[in-house]
């Protein structure tokens, strides 16, 4: 067994005037060991598009959930899929790419753009077996896989962005290949991954796509623990206790909170050395404790975090954002969206008396709150949560 894990990510636009999406992304994770992510594109836009698509994954994911092999499922879909009379292709295409055990993919695309593996960052051709079932060619691969290897999908929307304002024939996949190869960094998610290409397809259509777009990446990478303490304990006879679980913890360690650390300085005997510089005038400043990689003000940071962390699981739109500044805020969620796999939440109960003024918009519920919300937009990224209170 290796110590690799299976990142997801993927963004959609709508096609300009349409309100609904006639692409259609579903994943499935059978335990930590098999992840299938199905992306369907619906014949056309709008509603039926959309309806099209959605049950087109829905049909493989389902069946493929009930232990039905990939041949079986893609042989029904592609028996089941009718062809458009006028247009002579099929109401909606897919793409299949199913990771098990970390060490081995297999793709299976029909009609969608061919899926891009960047290896070490660069493209890497595989093979590719042709086969007809139900009258439809399917191509099927069987990769080995690497540390950071990276799938990327996308709907045929990707391929013609551009088409008649900044391109003749569109942004074809080598074109494609050739951005993301310049851009890629190894830190990068497979959100952000996804994110980078989704918005040069924005652009090349300007911002008013001429198609439904999606692009879904898969990147396999280490895990990476990192450890969040956020509050001090309800009774202060467990801040030993407290301490010694989460500095016992393997990985990153990230204090949130005035009181939490003092409280941390003083387990390990050290001091709370402050930053006054605020880097955002909206975010308190960041502090120095030895033994500790981050340490930032509590609510009003943490308040932040959960603002870029539902941003993530969406649209995405504030990732400039986060992803370059320097404040407590952006430092939390680079560590929390692009380096954590598994996250381990140390939240204290005891309530702030700074906290009490009833003319503040903070209370104890609020901090619970912030907690438990982060905690799920974490999972919905795909990360290895666990939640300890004190």
């Amino acid at each position: 067994m290796n110590n690799l894990c299976t990142d997801v990510g993927y963004r959609s636009i709508n096609k300009h005037g349409e309100q609904l999406c006639g692409d259609h992304v579903e994943i499935i994770e059978k335990g930590d060991n098999y992840t299938v992510l199905v992306l369907a594109d619906g014949l056309g836009s709008g509603v039926k598009a959309s309806i099209l698509s959605t049950l087109t994954s829905k049909i493989i994911s389902t069946m493929i959930a009930n232990n039905m092999s990939i041949e079986d499922c893609v042989s029904t879909i592609a028996a089941t899929l009718p062809v458009c009379e006028v247009r002579k292709v099929a109401y909606s295409t897919f793409t299949i790419m199913c990771v098990r055990d970390n060490s081995e993919a297999e793709i299976i695309q029909y009609d969608n753009p061919q899926v891009i593996l960047l290896r070490d960052g660069k493209n890497y051709d595989y093979a590719k077996n042709v086969s007809e079932m139900g009258g439809k060619t399917i191509y099927t691969s069987k990769i080995q896989l690497c540390e950071n290897d990276v799938f990327i999908a996308m709907s045929d929307g990707a391929i013609w962005a551009g088409v008649g304002k900044y391109m003749n024939f569109g942004w074809q996949r080598e074109n494609i290949i050739e951005y993301i190869e310049r851009l890629y960094e190894p830190n990068y998610t497979a959100k952000v991954i996804s994110t980078l290409i989704l918005d040069e397809c924005n652009s090349l259509y300007g911002n008013e796509p001429g198609d439904d777009t999606t692009v879904a990446a898969i990147k396999i990478r280490q895990r990476k623990p990192v450890n969040l303490l956020f509050g001090p304990p309800a009774d202060p006879k467990d801040a030993n206790k407290m301490m010694a679980l989460f500095f016992s913890k393997e990985g990153k360690r990230i204090v949130a909170g005035g009181t939490t650390s003092t409280i941390a300085a003083e387990y390990l005997g050290t001091e709370v050395c402050p930053d006054l510089d605020y880097l955002d005038p909206d975010i308190p400043p960041t502090a120095e404790i030895k033994g500790v990689d981050l340490t930032t003000e509590g609510v009003i940071t943490m308040t932040r975090v959960l603002e870029y962390a539902k941003s993530y699981i969406t649209d995405n739109e504030c990732y400039y954002d986060w992803s370059t500044k320097r404040d407590g805020a952006s430092r939390i969620a680079r560590i929390l969206f692009e380096e954590a796999t598994d996250i381990n939440f140390f939240v204290g109960r005891a309530k702030n008396p700074a906290h009490q003024n009833p003319n503040l918009p903070i209370n104890f519920s609020i901090k619970m709150r912030i907690a438990d919300e982060l905690a799920e937009c974490l999972k919905k990224m795909g990360k290895r949560i666990n939640v300890s209170y004190f």
